[in-house]
């Protein structure tokens, strides 16, 4: 099937500007560990959730409205005229926001304000330059573009911090720097000022503000679920705690960001075969893919970590270690639901999106204030964890409007393997550490045979041409 094979070669040419750098970022992780107190890193982690929040309200999602409105563009004037909107929209909203954030800082005494303005203005402007590039299909330049902002970050993340010694503030214009300067040159590579006019289409905006704005609620009911569990902590059990949190969701991290870096070509993907005969396999079958990858990659990470953990993470966050078994689960269920929410995508139908987050985070706040003085860190983890069970089970639910999702028969003993890797993570012998990590790797390999192979085609292809 070419669109599948064409989805696994875009996943992959995303994997590899990405992965480099993410695993890079992952190796700082001791000196992240070593130079920051849990206390201030709880700090960096709140900030990051802040502006996660943020960001959909300052830019309406219209990132992907301009990513999902460039596929359908027929010549160079729909083109500019959907640019030429977005570029009115940014300029009128960042001016907005900036002054709103700045007012509302200073009312609250927050005293990173100022460097949330920047932080989210960064993030504006790389997120526009990147639904840009996503649009055209041009994931090569994505690809490139994602490598050159991760080795700036990571490169002035280790001079601010281990040479200057400027702490948190380092931190954050590493990101600042890193967005800009790569925000800047996508702009100048796609010749932006030769699409931008200025010229206000009242319709064509109203029609991607239509698309965009039903993504706000979702996005932000996502942020609700992580500042919520930040924010409690924080308040709660003290930022410190909220480090321990931070740390123990690091490695997590590592699913979600293999995930997405095949999300951003699924939602591409799943658009452009919308319209075809054979879509509703094309789904199924990538579908099941993504479940047995997702379910390889957890088992990998929970039987990995028992070796690694110590080595790369400061003795002061040692707490963090219990919490990474749920975390992980939480995250492959997160993935799931990010799976179906590009077929809605797809149909332009992302009205559906909004109330099924917004149900889920209420329920994790819920969760959070009944039960975080008695459970502690396990109170935000579970609550988050209950969460995206419940928004997976609703959205299949709502998708079968267009396509019932198949069963996959690996699922119970998926269950049974998570249950077994996580019993072994917690025993403390090494003997059985290595057994956990030899069955993962076996059926890790079994149940994604097909993947696998089918990234090593490509991979084969690629060098055969060079």
């Amino acid at each position: 099937m070419n669109r599948k094979k064409d989805l696994v070669k875009n996943t992959l040419i995303i994997s590899i500007g990405k992965f480099s750098t993410k695993i890079v970022s992952f190796l700082l992780l001791p000196l992240y560990t070593a130079i920051l107190l849990p206390s201030e890193k709880g700090q960096v982690d709140l900030l990051n959730r802040i502006s996660l929040f943020l960001i959909p309200l300052i830019t309406l999602q219209m990132d992907e409205a301009l990513f999902r409105f460039l596929i359908d563009t027929k010549n160079d004037g729909d083109k500019k005229n959907i640019f030429s909107q977005l570029t009115i929209f940014a300029i009128i909203s960042s001016i907005t926001w900036s002054i709103l954030i700045f007012i509302f800082g200073n009312i609250l005494h927050y005293q990173y304000t100022n460097w949330l303005i920047f932080y989210c203005l960064a993030s504006f402007l790389f997120t526009i330059v990147n639904g840009f590039l996503r649009g055209e299909g041009n994931f090569k330049m994505y690809s490139i573009l994602s490598f050159i902002n991760s080795f700036i970050n990571i490169s002035l993340n280790v001079f601010f911090l281990a040479v200057l010694k400027t702490g948190l503030e380092g931190m954050f214009l590493s990101y600042i720097i890193a967005s800009i300067s790569t925000g800047i040159y996508g702009l100048i590579y796609l010749k932006a000022y030769k699409l931008v006019t200025l010229k206000l289409d009242k319709t064509k905006m109203k029609e991607m503000i239509k698309y965009s704005l039903p993504l706000v609620p979702s996005s932000i009911s996502w942020s609700i679920i992580t500042l919520t569990d930040s924010l409690m902590i924080t308040t709660n059990l003290g930022s410190g705690m909220n480090g321990i949190y931070s740390t123990s969701s690091t490695f997590p991290t590592i699913m979600n960001t293999c995930f997405g870096f095949f999300n951003t070509s699924w939602r591409e993907s799943a658009s452009r075969a919308v319209n075809s005969k054979d879509k509703n396999d094309f789904y199924a079958s990538v579908y099941l893919s993504v479940r047995r990858f997702l379910i390889g990659v957890s088992l990998m990470i929970i039987s990995v970590l028992p070796f690694v953990f110590h080595i790369l993470v400061n003795e002061k966050y040692n707490e963090s270690y219990i919490y990474i078994p749920l975390m992980v689960v939480s995250v492959y269920m997160s993935s799931l639901a990010s799976f179906s929410s590009g077929i809605f995508s797809a149909y332009k139908d992302t009205k559906i999106l909004a109330p099924t987050t917004f149900v889920a985070a209420m329920i994790n706040l819920i969760f959070n204030f009944v039960f975080i003085n008695k459970l502690g860190l396990f109170a935000p983890i579970l609550g988050t964890l209950t969460s995206y069970i419940v928004i997976n089970l609703y959205r299949n639910y709502k998708l079968r409007k267009y396509i019932v999702l198949p069963y996959d028969k690996y699922i119970p003993i998926n269950i049974i393997l998570l249950l077994f890797t996580s019993m072994i993570y917690y025993s403390n012998n090494v003997y059985l550490y290595f057994l956990g990590l030899i069955v993962s790797i076996g059926y890790s390999y079994y149940i994604n045979q097909n993947l696998v192979n089918s990234f090593m085609k490509t991979i084969k292809k690629k060098f055969k041409r060079k």
